[in-house]
């Protein structure tokens, strides 16, 4: 089974690679960009057919290595 994890900073912290991109589009002159935060996505290839099952090991991976949970949210998106 594969998933894709989406990883972002929370809420109010401070984004300064997000900012960094975000002068880098306005320098460019690309229009319409009000504000970009960044983020990081894993995709994951289980070996577990079980959709329950994989939604739980893949949440322990978050938890215990892919994710900072007091700075960051993670959303997984099972295929």
């Amino acid at each position: 089974m594969k998933a894709n994890i989406i990883v972002t900073l929370k809420n109010g912290l401070l984004d300064p690679q997000g900012k960094a991109i975000e002068g880098a589009l306005k320098s460019l002159d690309i229009p319409g960009v009000e504000s970009v935060r960044q983020g990081k996505i894993f995709e994951v290839e289980i070996a577990e057919a079980d959709r329950a099952k994989a939604q739980a090991l893949l949440q322990m991976a978050c938890e215990k290595l892919l994710a900072n949970t007091i700075v960051e949210n993670y959303r997984i998106e099972l295929a």
